[in-house]
């Protein structure tokens, strides 16, 4: 800490501290609670932000602020700047982005003259800023068990771990490890097990509100924390599918394709919802009578709290898994969460269609650029668009639902060993480049990823499936997985604003269409043992390619100092 006579003195001092360190400028005179200065100053998401008395800013916004100073003492020369509001002046001809964070019952003032001192002592007296510190540390907009059966003492554990220099990193990391823990004990197949695997998917739940809560408590964000956060949760449940079925099979029971298509269902949801916010979240004209009926709604309590809870958040269906796994079987488990799953899919996506309908909204280029990223197009699409530019297929949702209805629809019907599947498959290669003809900008244009997405995992659970041989469901659960995680990485590098995955990665590991046509092919050429072998070598080479370019994007934008991000859960 530095203590400046005037402006000009300010500058000189920030001059001498390191260019890579965050600084703040705050009046001597400021009177208020600690935690509007934690949220003015420290906040690591925002390059400057400022409260009543205070400016702050990051390396990247240091050169705004120097500028700022240099102003404020050229006004000060010119006798136009009282004292003691010189941090004021600095946040009002900051050349930058400045964020001001809303500080509710908290207070920060400069006070002028004695009396005006007084006043905000005791105002600040008056108002318990930890306790508000508490309630903020969690979110505002959560699901019903999370809100009444969580967050009400997650919030104390929160604060137990910041006191004793916990990172939400660390927490992450230990809701991950109790989870794949869980799975373990669902592995066993044994009625202790399940209801130890019940108990620990509760507590990795605890800690998984924990993290967040830790993190908006001690304003501990950050880029990779936020990747760990969302990448975590999907192993933890998918991790969890894999338990329970391998605990099934100890008993005698094969429920791999119902896990399987579990971790189809729940990936295609989070892809319908990530689409549909992509496509709309920037758009202009963006309303719907469907939108406003939703808002009215919104005004009676208890309906918000009913389509929060059908739409089967992570904490309901936690919970859901939970309970059923310790009481009853891993087959009704999957069965009740299946058509859970269904339900709550067929809810979300009729209300997002509806809204697409009848509102007029006006798609931007990065919203079309984020929709052809979550398309995954691999190198035959690329080349079949060159072939074929100038042609214009109208529809481009209806041509994949169709394309995707073909190859799924024969690898169906047909037995295993036919070329039918990969007939199908062809066709789909060939209407593939509608996803890259035009921009997506359509109204229905947000459905072509999860209809590709759908398509892809649907053909390789039926195509295992149809192999009925020991080994080629769980192959085909790693490869969904592999294939999966890739998707799911897209979404968060588009979240963080740091584009799509490198171009290189999504040829190598062959585009969403020259993966269906690679297992269709390989399903009518090999036996199925054979098929089995293949899944599990193309499950692995694509986790391998993924895994490592992926952990090596976000450990570098870590340690590179990318804007900090917070991740604030599945929308669903």
């Amino acid at each position: 800490m530095r203590v400046a006579t005037d402006a000009a003195d300010a500058e000189t001092l920030l001059a001498a501290v390191p260019a890579n360190q965050r600084v703040a400028v705050v009046d001597a005179r400021f009177v208020g609670h600690v935690h509007a200065l934690r949220l003015g100053l420290t906040d690591p998401r925002f390059d400057a932000a400022a409260i009543p008395g205070a400016v702050t800013a990051r390396p990247a916004a240091r050169p705004a602020l120097t500028r700022a100073l240099r102003t404020a003492s050229d006004d000060a020369s010119n006798g136009s700047v009282v004292v003691g509001i010189l941090a004021e002046r600095i946040a009002e001809v900051l050349d930058t982005d400045l964020h001001r964070p809303e500080l509710g019952e908290l207070v920060a003032e400069v006070p002028r003259d004695p009396q005006a001192r007084n006043e905000a002592r005791q105002a600040v007296s008056v108002v318990d800023d930890e306790a508000i510190r508490l309630r903020t540390a969690v979110k505002s907009r959560d699901g019903f068990f999370t809100t009444y059966c969580i967050s009400p003492y997650s919030r104390y554990l929160a604060r137990w771990c910041a006191r004793r220099g916990f990172t939400p990193n660390q927490v992450t990391t230990a809701s991950l490890i109790t989870a794949l823990i869980a799975a373990g004990c669902a592995a066993t197949g044994t009625r202790a097990g399940y209801v130890a695997a019940g108990l620990l998917l509760l507590f990795s739940f605890v800690l998984d509100c924990t993290d967040g809560q830790l993190a908006r408590y001690s304003l501990q964000y950050s880029t990779l924390g936020a990747w760990l956060d969302a990448t975590f949760d999907r192993a933890k449940e998918y991790a969890y599918y894999a338990g329970l079925a391998l605990g099934a099979a100890r008993g005698g029971d094969d429920v791999w394709a119902l896990a399987l298509g579990a971790m189809v269902l729940q990936t295609c949801r989070h892809v319908v919802d990530f689409s549909f916010n992509e496509a709309n979240h920037d758009a202009t004209a963006n309303t719907s009578p469907t939108a406003a009926l939703s808002g009215r709604l919104d005004s009676v309590g208890w309906t918000v709290w009913l389509r929060r809870m059908i739409v089967l958040p992570i904490g309901e269906r936690w919970a859901m898994i939970a309970v059923l796994t310790a009481v009853t079987t891993p087959r009704i488990t999957f069965y009740v969460l299946l058509i859970g799953c269904a339900f709550a899919a067929t809810y979300t996506t009729a209300g997002r269609v509806l809204r697409s309908l009848t509102r007029k909204a006006q798609r931007t280029d990065r919203a079309a650029q984020a929709l052809a990223d979550l398309t995954d197009s691999g190198p035959l699409a690329e080349f079949l668009a060159r072939l074929t530019r100038g042609v214009r297929l109208s529809g481009p949702a209806a041509v994949a639902l169709v394309a995707g209805a073909l190859v799924v629809g024969a690898s169906w019907l047909s037995p295993y060993g036919s070329w039918w599947p990969a007939l199908g498959a062809g066709v789909y290669v060939l209407l593939s480049p509608v996803a890259l003809q035009r921009p997506l900008k359509g109204a229905l244009d947000w459905l072509v990823p999860p209809f590709y997405r759908a398509a892809e995992y649907g053909t390789v659970l039926v195509l295992a499936a149809k192999a009925d041989v020991n080994g080629a469901l769980p192959a085909a659960f790693g490869l969904v997985a592999a294939v999966a995680y890739h998707h799911y990485d897209t979404v968060y590098r588009i979240r963080g604003n740091a584009g799509a995955p490198p171009h290189w990665l999504v040829r190598a590991i062959g585009g969403h269409e020259g993966r269906t046509l690679l297992v269709t092919v390989l399903a009518a050429l090999l036996t199925a043992t054979d098929f089995k072998v293949a899944l599990t070598a193309l499950a692995v080479a694509v986790a391998l390619v993924v895994l490592v370019e992926s952990i090596r994007f976000w450990v570098t934008a870590h340690k590179l100092g990318a804007p900090a991000v917070h991740d604030e859960g599945e929308p669903a």
